[in-house]
């Protein structure tokens, strides 16, 4: 995730206080940050002095992206490190993962979940089941009991990324026919969630915004990075140019755009 933020010292402080991601390659202007316990990169910043917060309606952009911890148990140490330190927190059960939400200081969406096991999932008509019930914050915690939050694990990934788009048959043609995404989710009301090799979703897009597009005035996603198979660059390169979306090469890899403007960075 390449993220414009407003103070880049801010936002480090609140990523490894509150994340535990520490920051790697800083120079004046940007940093990379990993996982504490050890990993790739997961967010880049980039400080854009005078940038506003990211606006509370929602735009076209970024709703929120997710940082996926290895377990429960980590998850339940999490939560007891925001409940410490008192930082404010939303909290869902989503069936197929349990999940925390928060926003940076720029107002940006996160969220931090676990998943639940993958053969506890469940599928209707080749759907996957997915909801929006209260969180058993109680049984969370107790989970993490007897161990305490020592920052992002090693095994931390970035599990999914989730946009607010203008149209969902917008999105579909974006994200399904042209990048290759299958959809996992299609129920879920105003949105429509898409994975690859049958996670419950590695992107989610919903129209619950307030339709407009994201603008350089204000804290927000400059482009999320998708790695694929090499082989699959071609296919989408081809299939982007039959649905007259453009994509450029860069590096060896590509650069898109989806039809609300949030770019999208294709390598191996």
């Amino acid at each position: 995730m390449h993220l414009a933020v407003a103070d880049l010292s801010r936002s480090l402080d609140y990523y490894d206080a509150v994340l535990g991601l520490q920051a790697v390659d800083r120079t004046a202007d940007r940093a990379r940050l990993v996982p504490r316990g050890g990993g790739e990169a997961l967010v880049h910043l980039k400080a854009t002095p005078g940038v506003r917060p990211a606006p509370r309606s929602g735009a076209n952009g970024l709703f929120h992206f997710a940082v996926l911890l290895p377990s429960r148990p980590d998850l339940g140490r999490f939560l007891s490190h925001l409940t410490a330190y008192r930082v404010p927190y939303g909290a869902s059960d989503h069936l197929v993962s349990e999940a925390i939400y928060l926003r940076d200081p720029d107002g940006l969406g996160i969220e931090v979940y676990a998943d639940r096991p993958r053969q506890t999932w469940r599928a209707v008509d080749r759907e996957l089941v997915m909801a929006t019930d209260p969180l058993d914050v109680a049984a969370v915690m107790a989970a993490g009991a007897g161990g305490s939050w020592q920052g992002a694990p090693a095994g931390t990934t970035m599990g999914h990324v989730h946009l607010h788009v203008g149209d969902i048959d917008d999105a579909r043609r974006f994200y399904q026919d042209a990048l290759g995404f299958d959809v996992t989710v299609s129920r879920y009301p105003g949105a429509l969630f898409f994975s690859a090799g049958g996670y419950h979703h590695h992107l989610g897009t919903n129209v619950w915004g307030s339709r407009a597009n994201a603008t350089d005035e204000h804290a927000r996603l400059l482009q999320w990075e998708l790695r694929v198979p090499a082989d699959h660059l071609e296919v989408v390169a081809g299939q982007s140019r039959e649905l007259g979306f453009a994509a450029t090469r860069d590096g060896g890899g590509l650069a898109l755009a989806d039809p609300w403007g949030t770019r999208v960075a294709l390598g191996g």
